[in-house]
């Protein structure tokens, strides 16, 4: 469980006392016509809690099991070929096969396959793979750390739900893949509070693969619970909780690949980043290459939300247009009129309708003020307005703020008052304030922030006028 049960850390988080059972994060906020009666007893609950990882049933209450719909929708399954039966044992896995054939790669080989691969981090940031993984060889010290960040917890996505709840020796192999390949003898597997059922296999799936990897490459991995917090999400704040410190997001540089985990090289990499590795030392990375556009390779998995008439888990190929996924992987909404689709989570951009046509892929959804993030897409229809979106999203982001940085701990408070009462709507102010967390702030909490307001601005600048006069 989490480290540090000090009262100065413990009252960062707050979800030490339980789990409360209903989700008020954007998917269940878009789908509340569904459930008023349910959405009015979130809204009530006290810690509110930001996402179960049930956006295809939203609204959604921690009871809600059904398993969403499981779809391979690219050339080749490269993260959901089992997810579909469910490989939560080792025997139903296959075995360690990947691993094994790392072993006879000399390392140097490992990292540059997965620099050729062209893998980048699904987390959010997209940063290349194998670029990090030779920055941490780099290093002189021999005391190097992996960390799997399983605490990314984007309100809209549940990709990293799915996996370590029906395919969970995917990541292990693959950070076992990782540690062999930079030279770590530990690791940390970071899981959020809210995903009971991932902790209950995961218990069960380290349980076999302890003594494998400890044998074969002296290997010892700990699985550390959160206890709520979207911050630890981001990559030194989840270092901080891991040391049992209130986990305030560090400064950078110095990045976590040069002093990390205990000051000591460390690679940071998230679930479903971690889950290619092994189909790419099995297939090669010209095979994982072949996959996907431009500087965008490989496959991604999206997560459609409860609006959708087919909502559910989906494995795409990079630069798939969006309108694709959206009319005809997800069939539309199942009932009115599509407003708008918010990908990435909710502190990314908005993409209007007249922007479907864009490639899922990194830098073209970038170049219209959008994100891959995590996968998530949920659609909102015309019952949702674009500024009643915006405010939730700065009420989640003021309740989640580390509160380190000034912009961030009192300008989303700040837009929050202005969004919320009318007579002190000021489009300049509002404005100033945007500008100030997209250019100071620490993390991607304030800057994501900016990046929803900023779409917002570009994209429905009479509905926001109109709120803001």
């Amino acid at each position: 469980m989490l480290a540090g049960t000090r009262p100065e850390v413990a009252s960062f988080y707050h979800l030490g006392g339980g789990l409360p059972r209903l989700c008020r994060g954007t998917a269940c906020f878009v789908a509340r016509h569904r459930d008023p009666d349910r959405w009015a007893a979130a809204l009530a609950q006290d810690p509110p809690l930001y996402c179960l990882g049930h956006c295809d049933l939203a609204p959604a209450a921690l009871e809600d099991d059904g398993q969403p719909r499981i779809e391979v929708s690219a050339p080749r399954a490269v993260l959901l070929e089992r997810a579909d039966v469910g490989a939560t044992t080792l025997e139903r896995y296959g075995g360690y096969t990947a691993l094994e054939q790392a072993k006879r790669i000399p390392r140097e080989t490992l990292v540059e396959s997965i620099e050729a691969s062209g893998l980048r981090g699904r987390g959010g940031a997209a940063f290349p793979t194998g670029r990090k993984w030779r920055a941490i060889v780099a290093q002189p010290d021999p005391t190097r750390f992996v960390v799997v960040n399983a605490d990314e917890g984007d309100p809209g996505a549940y990709s990293d739900r799915i996996l370590l709840e029906r395919d969970p020796h995917a990541t292990i192999e693959g950070l076992a893949i990782a540690a062999h390949a930079i030279g770590a003898r530990r690791a940390f597997l970071y899981l959020r509070r809210e995903y009971p059922r991932a902790e209950r296999v995961l218990h069960a799936a380290l349980a076999e693969a302890r003594p494998l990897l400890g044998r074969e490459l002296g290997l010892e991995i700990e699985l550390v619970v959160g206890a709520g917090s979207y911050v630890c999400g981001e990559e030194t704040s989840l270092l901080e909780s891991i040391e049992g410190k209130r986990p305030m997001v560090r400064a950078r540089p110095p990045y976590p690949t040069e002093r990390g985990l205990h000051g000591k090289p460390t690679l940071v990499q998230n679930v479903e980043t971690l889950a290619n590795v092994p189909w790419i030392v099995r297939h090669g990375a010209a095979a994982y290459a072949a996959l996907g556009h431009s500087n965008s390779r490989g496959t991604k998995l999206v997560s459609l939300n409860s609006l959708f008439r087919r909502p559910g888990l989906y494995e795409v190929e990079l630069g798939t247009p969006v309108r694709r996924i959206v009319e005809e992987l997800g069939g539309g909404l199942a009932d009115g009129r599509l407003a708008g689709v918010l990908i990435g989570g909710p502190l990314a951009g908005i993409l209007p309708p007249a922007l479907l046509d864009t490639p899922f892929a990194f830098e073209e959804l970038r170049a219209v003020g959008a994100s891959v993030g995590h996968g998530g897409i949920v659609a909102f229809d015309q019952r949702t307005s674009v500024v009643d979106l915006l405010l939730h999203a700065f009420e989640f982001g003021a309740f989640e703020s580390c509160g380190k940085c000034t912009p961030c701990r009192l300008g989303s408070r700040r837009v929050v008052e202005m969004l919320s009462v009318p007579s002190r709507h000021r489009q300049a102010e509002v404005a100033e304030v945007v500008s100030a967390l997209r250019l100071t702030s620490l993390c991607g909490l304030g800057s994501g922030l900016a990046e929803l307001a900023d779409s917002v601005s570009r994209y429905y600048p009479e509905e926001l006028a109109r709120c803001l006069a």
